[in-house]
Order: C-alpha cells, then sequence, then structure tokens
C-alpha cells in the first residue's frame, strides 16, 4: 500500500524524551539486544489503514530496527488471532533510522475505531544504545528474549516497565479528507497522567476523549505531557522545555485544531526545595511564566490552532508548596482567567480546589502527594473543559 496516496490522521501519539533513568524502572538507558518490545497504546481516531513513527531523536548513534509489527490487542501481551500486520519501511523489512532522525512506517491494511487499543512490536537484533523514550506512559510495555514479531506465546513477555520505546505516534488513514479537529493537550505530568491507574486510560486526555465521543462530537484527543517538564528549562529527566517542543508536539501533529495548555507548576516548584533530579531550578517569577505562556500563545494563533489555558491546581501539602510558591501560583492563575491572552480558560484549579481550603487538593481528588489526582479528579479536569472552545 502506497502511504503517499494517504492523507494521514491523528490516532495517538507520545513526546519523545533523553534517555534518563526516571522515577519509575525502565530500560531507556540500557537499550535493547536480540529482544522484542512489545507496547500497548489506545488510539482516539479511526481509520482502516495505520502506520507508525519511530523516533531515534535523542539516539547518539543509527537505530536499527529488525522488524516491526503491528496488531490489534486481546489483553496483556496477547494480541487477537489475525490481526497481526508485518510493517515496512520503504518496502523493507527492517530499517536504519539515523541519529536524531523519525521514520514513518508504510500502510498496512487495519480497521481501527475510537479507543481501540493496538499492540506495536519491535524486534532489535542489535544493540540499540540508549534509548529515546517517553518515561511515565502508565501503560506496560512488555520485552521478550529474540525476536518474538509473531504471534507468540504472551508468556514469553515475562519483563515490564511503565514506559514507551522510540513509538513516537500512531496515525490513521481512512481513504477520505484530511480532517481539521485533533485536540491537543500539553504540558507536564498533570497532562501525562501520574498516579493514575496503570493500564487503565485514567488520564485527564482519555476523559476528555470519551467525553467528546459521548456528547456526540467525537474528535482524536493527543496527549503530549512529560512528567516534570517545565515551560522555561530544559531538564535531561523531564523533556526539552514546554516553548521549544511546543511546535513539534503540538503543532506539527495531523489536524491540529486546538491545544489545552496545563504547564508552570514545575517552574514554580522545583527551585522551593533541593533534589539532583529537579534541576535546573532556578526562581522564575510569575511575569517570566507569564511571558512563557506568550509565547505559546503566538505560535498557537500564527499556525490557526485556538489555544486553551488552563490554571495551576493546588499543591498545598506537597513538598513544593511554600507561602512563595503559593503567592506564584495565584498571581499566574489570576492572569490566566482575566487577561483574556488565551482563547479560552480551563479552571482546572477551582475545579479541584477543596472548598474548605482552596489552596488544596479535595482529597477525593488527591492522589495522595497533593498535586496529582486521583482518576477522579482526572475525570474532573476533563469536565472542566469547555468543549464549545475547542
Amino acid at each position: 500500500m502506497n502511504s503517499n496516496s494517504l492523507t494521514w490522521n491523528a490516532g495517538w501519539t507520545a513526546s519523545v524524551q533523553r534517555p534518563s533513568e526516571g522515577f519509575h524502572k525502565n530500560w531507556a538507558l540500557e537499550g535493547f539486544e536480540d529482544q522484542t518490545v512489545r507496547q500497548v497504546v489506545r488510539v482516539t481516531g479511526s481509520g482502516t489503514s495505520a502506520r507508525i513513527k519511530l523516533s531515534n531523536r535523542y539516539g547518539t548513534a543509527p537505530l536499527e530496527v529488525a522488524g516491526a509489527t503491528l496488531a490489534r490487542t486481546d489483553k496483556s501481551a496477547a494480541v487477537r488471532g489475525g490481526t497481526v500486520r508485518p510493517l515496512t519501511f520503504d518496502g523493507a523489512t527492517s530499517v536504519r533510522i539515523p541519529a536524531g532522525g523519525e521514520i514513518h512506517s508504510d500502510a498496512t491494511e487495519l480497521s481501527v475505531a475510537p479507543f481501540d487499543s493496538l499492540t506495536v512490536s519491535l524486534h532489535f537484533a542489535r544493540p540499540t544504545g540508549p534509548a529515546s523514550f517517553h518515561a511515565q506512559a502508565y501503560a506496560t510495555t512488555y520485552r521478550a528474549a529474540g525476536d518474538q514479531l509473531a504471534p507468540a506465546d504472551p508468556a514469553v513477555f515475562g519483563e515490564t516497565t511503565v514506559s514507551w520505546y522510540y513509538l513516537a505516534a500512531v496515525e490513521l488513514a481512512d481513504g477520505g479528507p484530511a480532517r481539521h479537529d485533533t485536540v491537543l493537550t500539553f504540558g507536564d505530568s498533570l497532562t501525562d497522567g501520574f498516579a493514575s491507574t496503570i493500564d487503565g486510560n485514567q488520564r485527564y486526555p482519555d476523559a476528555l476523549a470519551e467525553r467528546l465521543a459521548a456528547e456526540g462530537t467525537p474528535r482524536p484527543v493527543l496527549n503530549q505531557g512529560i512528567g516534570g517538564n517545565l515551560l522555561l528549562s530544559d531538564s535531561a529527566w523531564f523533556g526539552d522545555r514546554a516553548v521549544d517542543r511546543f511546535r513539534r508536539d503540538v503543532l506539527d501533529q495531523p489536524g491540529a485544531r486546538s491545544v489545552v495548555v496545563l504547564v508552570g507548576l514545575n517552574d514554580i516548584g522545583f527551585s522551593e526545595i533541593d533534589l539532583p533530579t529537579y534541576k535546573p531550578n532556578p526562581d522564575r517569577s510569575a511575569g517570566e511564566l507569564i511571558a512563557g505562556y506568550r509565547q505559546l500563545i503566538g505560535m498557537a494563533h500564527d499556525a490557526g490552532v485556538r489555544i486553551t489555558g488552563a490554571t495551576i491546581m493546588p499543591f498545598k501539602g506537597s513538598e513544593y508548596h511554600t507561602p512563595a510558591a503559593e503567592a506564584k501560583r495565584q498571581e499566574v492563575n489570576a492572569w490566566i482567567r482575566t487577561s483574556g491572552a488565551f482563547d479560552a480558560v480551563a479552571d482546572f484549579a477551582a475545579a479541584l480546589a477543596d472548598p474548605s481550603d482552596p489552596d488544596a487538593l479535595l482529597p477525593a481528588y488527591d492522589s495522595g502527594d497533593h498535586k496529582h489526582p486521583t482518576d477522579e479528579g482526572y475525570r474532573a479536569m476533563a469536565a472542566a473543559i469547555d468543549l464549545t472552545a475547542l
């Protein structure tokens, strides 16, 4: 099938990060050798053809992928019989991706509906070196020795992590024209879904996609959050700063129409504590953050993309919280609510605050660290978005 003859629309994405240890066990630093990695993602688009995008953005050497398949997911590491599709790259079953490069597979016929789960399996015969990855997937990834691209006994996939490796996107086509209705969600761990149920698809972007579908207006919703991400500073652990990655992770996505931005908590909080992982941690002012938001707004508007600004949620009781940090949050939120700079406002802070203590999360929405929501809290975030503004 000729991929160039198809118009590709959004299905699923993840923002790629530099290899690092992260907060969960992962395989990014060690990479892979004569192993198969099986990754499960849930799409919010639809189509009759599919392709994947692989990224070696942070690789220091070419990446050799010996083989790849795409299939419909059964459960855990198992795939549905009769749905495994070998993937090719410019007609070849293997591909060499240069350091810093990305590549799409060729199209394969596969019928996909919104909220279907797909399994991508990648075989690495030769050592990969450290892997470009997405640290906080909150979805289980499986690893097995050797070439296990065929519908193998899922029991061979005995090792697991909750990160994605090299996989940056699943794109879908249905033979029709390009869609221009993709919703992007962009920010830090509060978008990425920190503390949500693993394999539960309980992040707020998941809930937003489900809400749109329930209202009879289904649209692809892509999650471009990175746990720990900062608006104004790069981090070896937490990705390129938001103002630098916004174009590639949001504006360059297929059919980008609208974006919800929730970022700034870490710029405020990192400077309040001295931890090696929370570096760099300059003391950012509210004015600096507002200038960063204005950069995002300008880029979005130049690209014809609507931008919703989300208020920073309460974090009293967390290690970040000090009087100075709270004052910055209040100043930033007041600007987001009243400046008119964004096309719309999602007042997550008001939606998740404890009415008896507005500087804190409502206990039912607090996962326990006093800054990340429960699954219920993530659903409350999705409920606070004005769908007509997207």
